[in-house]
């Protein structure tokens, strides 16, 4: 059963993207609210995709995912962020996202991102 950990500290979107991957039973889903409990929570349990926010408090998600790529720490890491200039992707990049969906986002779109992953993954 692939394992999904969503981090980002806004309550409401943390909540869309959980409630949008839920409807798939075969997908165990975890959720952080912040960059240091996200990698915590990615340490434990080494998740196939990481959904991560950049703007975070404590720890931001480009940090998160440096020290998780330094690592070997996890599997996918998407972020999921409001930052979308060519810099701002270039820096998730840097980092080692492997992948950047800009806020606002379609849940269809996103669900049809995350199975093109675990499907890529398996």
């Amino acid at each position: 059963m692939p394992n999904i950990l969503i981090a980002d500290d806004e309550e409401m979107i943390r909540e869309l993207v959980q409630v949008t991957l839920s409807r798939d039973p075969l997908l165990e889903i975890r959720t952080a609210t912040n960059g240091r409990e996200a990698l915590e929570a990615a340490r434990l349990l080494r998740p196939d995709l990481l959904i991560l926010d950049v703007r975070m408090p404590g720890m931001n998600g480009l940090e998160v995912c440096r020290t998780l790529r330094d690592e070997n720490g996890a599997g996918f890491i998407l972020m999921l962020t409001a930052m979308g200039q060519a810099s701002d992707v270039q820096a998730g990049k840097t980092a080692g996202a492997d992948d950047y969906f800009i806020k606002p986002f379609s849940p269809a779109d996103l669900l049809k991102r995350v199975y093109e992953v675990l499907e890529s993954a398996a």
